[in-house]
């Protein structure tokens, strides 16, 4: 049970000690009750939910918000400044690397689109500073691996934002699973489902005054601006985007993986397509993928964008098969059935990010392991960009099993990277 444990929540002995030890000498340097300085780059929705809650937490200074969308910023400034016993504001910036050179701040919290979560990290990294990054950790499987290179290189602690590994009572029945309460694992089933409207045809035109869309493509090719591609549709389309598998998917095949300690696929297919509207989404909204893993374990994972209906209820998300039963790992907790689907232990507890952004900074002070360290969400996340390859490809893919590489089809690896605008490639 202690050596399943020791390996959910870390990569191995030997890269644990190593950054264990920088860990505690960062804490011994600085002082476990010194103020964390962060600053928080993205600030819709999600982001404004990471600067209100880091805010709200103890021994940390939100020095900065950030939004190539003067609007966001405005709001996140004044959102920041009434949270809990603060009694300044922080400062509003349009563009990020201007926090990179402040020598005060610790740490970054990129919850940008998906085409900046690399880029933005593998910079923060090269600037010094620890990183929270929402999931997906990359738009591609190589900017992936380049966030891995980076975070070690640079020593630094990079966390991603799939909150799960995080929760207690998730933590609870993916330990029960590995422990072996369902016998042997092999089959996890994950399950998405959302009734979204169509994003319809989109106009060019210029962009708002309010809104800086050279600064928002940053590294992505430049396209002209739509009036239907900001400020959530991006995810639909491949420029900015992964679809439904890198948005929402990400979060189920990471706890599948976990509970049945899969690292990387030999086999990966892709159903689906843009079935439900005809209108300008490049992403599935019905898509269905399945990841062989040697072993003899699988994982597929089934998303529909375009209907709420989830078999086993809205809180369904990943249902492991043994053969001694299974676990369906819900919203914040689990339910265990035998193998004739009696139910026989219904466990329910909480969710929220406060828990996960608090083990990311436990982990900066050496107090604590990164709960989703970036090789394991690097490792999660790849799963996502195979499934969106062999969608676009049209085939199935043979990967390395020691590394998810792809095998002998040129045109799939061809989609392992991207191009990016001109100045703006990531390096490490």
């Amino acid at each position: 049970m202690t050596n399943a444990i020791d390996r959910r929540r870390f990569l191995g002995a030997a890269a644990a000690t190593g950054l264990a030890v920088s860990q505690m000498s960062l804490a011994s340097a600085r002082g476990a009750n010194d103020s964390i300085v962060v600053g928080v780059v993205g600030v819709g929705s999600r982001g404004l939910d990471h600067a209100r809650g880091f805010a709200g937490l103890d021994g940390v200074e939100v020095a900065y918000v950030c939004d190539p969308d003067s609007r966001r910023v405005d709001q996140a400034v004044e959102a920041v400044a009434k949270t809990g016993s603060r009694t300044k504001a922080p400062k509003g910036v349009g563009d990020f690397r201007k926090i990179l050179d402040d020598k005060t701040v610790d740490a970054i919290i990129v919850a940008t689109c998906n085409h900046w979560h690399a880029p933005a990290a593998i910079l923060a990294c090269s600037a010094g500073k620890h990183v929270y990054v929402e999931k997906p950790c990359s738009h591609t499987a190589r900017e992936g691996e380049m966030l891995v290179e980076s975070a070690r290189k640079n020593d630094r602690v990079v966390q991603m934002g799939n909150q799960r590994r995080s929760w207690p009572k998730v933590v609870e029945g993916v330990e029960f699973v590995r422990s072996g309460g369902i016998g042997r694992p092999y089959f996890a089933r994950c399950l998405y489902s959302s009734d979204r409207p169509s994003i319809g045809q989109g106009k060019e035109g210029p962009a708002p005054a309010w809104l800086d869309f050279d600064l928002w493509q940053g590294p992505a090719p430049r396209q002209a601006y739509r009036d239907n591609i900001l400020h959530y549709n991006w995810h639909w389309f491949w420029n900015w985007g992964n679809g439904e598998l890198g948005n929402n998917g990400v979060h189920m095949i990471d706890v599948a993986r976990w509970g049945l300690g899969a690292d990387y696929p030999s086999r990966v297919t892709s159903s689906g397509g843009r079935y439900r509207f005809q209108d300008d989404q490049e992403t599935p909204d019905t898509h269905v993928v399945s990841f062989d893993f040697d072993g003899r374990k699988s994982i597929t994972w089934e998303g529909i964008s375009c209907n709420e209906y989830r078999p086993g209820g809205p809180g369904a998300d990943v249902v492991f098969y043994g053969d001694e039963g299974s676990v369906e790992i819900t919203a914040g907790g689990y339910s265990v059935h035998d193998v004739k689907g009696k139910t026989t232990k219904t466990v329910k507890g909480p969710g929220g990010d406060a828990v996960h952004q608090t083990n990311f900074l436990a982990a900066i002070r050496g107090e604590a392991r990164a709960n989703s360290e970036i090789e394991e969400g690097h490792k999660s996340t790849l799963l996502c960009h195979l499934g969106n390859i062999a969608h676009r490809t049209g085939r199935a893919l043979r990967c390395d099993p020691s590394n998810g590489h792809i095998l002998n089809d040129s045109e799939a690896s061809g989609l392992w990277t991207r191009e990016y605008a001109s100045g703006w490639e990531p390096k490490v």
